[in-house]
C-alpha cells in the first residue's frame, strides 16, 4: 500500500484524485508496466455525467470519463458496480471500499445515494444506463468537432514572435460551435490557456459582432481585431 500527500487545489475530492493518480503513474515508472488499469463502473461514469450536468460546465464535462487517457484504462465503464461485486463474490475476493464513498459530505456521493435512486424510481429505471449512452455520444462529437477544428487552425492561423492571429471573416464562416472550438484550442496551444466559455463568446463576438471595441484583457493573454485578422499576444 503506497500513501500519498493530498494538497487542496481544487477541493479535497480533486486534490485526492491527482494524488492517486500522480503515485499511479510513479509505480507504472518502477515497474515497466504497460496499462494502469482503474476499476470505474458505469455507475461512476452515470455520477460524472450528473456532476458535469449540475455544474453547468459546458458539454466536455457531459462526455463522462474517457476509457482510455495515455496509459490509464477503464475496462469496466460499461458493466455496472453491482455486477463487480458480484464477479468478486463468485471469485473468493474481498473488494476494499473507500470509506469516502459513504460520505455525504461530497457531492458524488450524495448523487450515488439519493439523486441516482429517485431519478431510477420517478422514471422507471435505466437512468445510469442513458447517462453512460449521452456520454459515449457526446464525446463521439466532440471527438469529430476537434478533428474539424484542427483541419481548419493550419489554413487560419498566422504564428508571429508575440503570438498568433487569425483571420476573422474565415472564421466567421463556421458553425458557432465549430468556431468557439478554433478559438479555444488555438489558444491552448499556443499559450497553454484554457478559456471559460463566456470568454471564448468574448472573442468570438470580435468576429460576428464588430464594430470597433477594444481589446480583451484575459487571464494569460490580450485579444484584439486589426482590420481582417484578430490578433492573440501574451499578457
Amino acid at each position: 500500500v503506497r500513501r500519498v500527500t493530498v494538497g487542496d487545489a481544487g477541493g479535497p475530492e480533486a486534490a485526492a484524485r491527482q494524488a492517486r493518480y500522480a503515485e499511479l503513474m510513479r509505480v507504472r515508472k518502477e515497474t515497466g508496466a504497460s496499462a494502469i488499469l482503474l476499476g470505474h463502473t458505469l455507475d461512476d461514469q452515470a455520477e460524472t455525467v450528473l456532476l458535469g450536468l449540475a455544474r453547468g460546465s459546458g458539454a466536455e464535462s457531459l462526455w463522462g470519463m474517457h476509457p482510455i487517457i495515455g496509459p490509464m484504462r477503464r475496462p469496466l465503464l460499461q458493466i455496472r458496480r453491482d455486477s463487480t461485486h458480484s464477479a468478486c463474490q463468485d471469485q473468493g475476493l474481498e473488494p476494499w471500499s473507500d470509506p469516502h464513498n459513504m460520505d455525504e459530505r461530497y457531492t458524488r456521493v450524495r448523487i450515488r445515494q439519493r439523486v441516482l435512486p429517485v431519478l431510477d424510481e420517478e422514471l422507471g429505471g435505466g437512468v445510469a444506463l442513458a447517462l453512460t449512452r449521452t456520454a459515449d455520444q457526446l464525446r463521439e462529437d466532440a471527438e469529430a468537432l476537434a478533428h474539424f477544428a484542427q483541419e481548419q487552425i493550419g489554413d487560419l492561423v498566422e504564428h508571429a514572435e508575440a503570438g498568433l492571429s487569425l483571420e476573422a471573416e474565415a472564421l466567421r464562416a463556421n458553425p458557432p460551435a465549430l468556431r468557439q472550438r478554433i478559438i479555444r484550442l488555438a489558444v491552448q496551444s499556443e499559450f497553454h490557456v484554457s478559456l471559460t466559455r463566456q470568454q471564448t463568446l468574448e472573442v468570438s463576438r470580435l468576429v460576428t459582432d464588430w464594430h470597433g471595441q477594444g481589446p480583451l484583457d484575459l487571464p494569460g493573454l490580450k485579444v484584439h481585431r486589426e482590420g481582417r485578422r484578430i490578433y492573440f499576444t501574451a499578457a
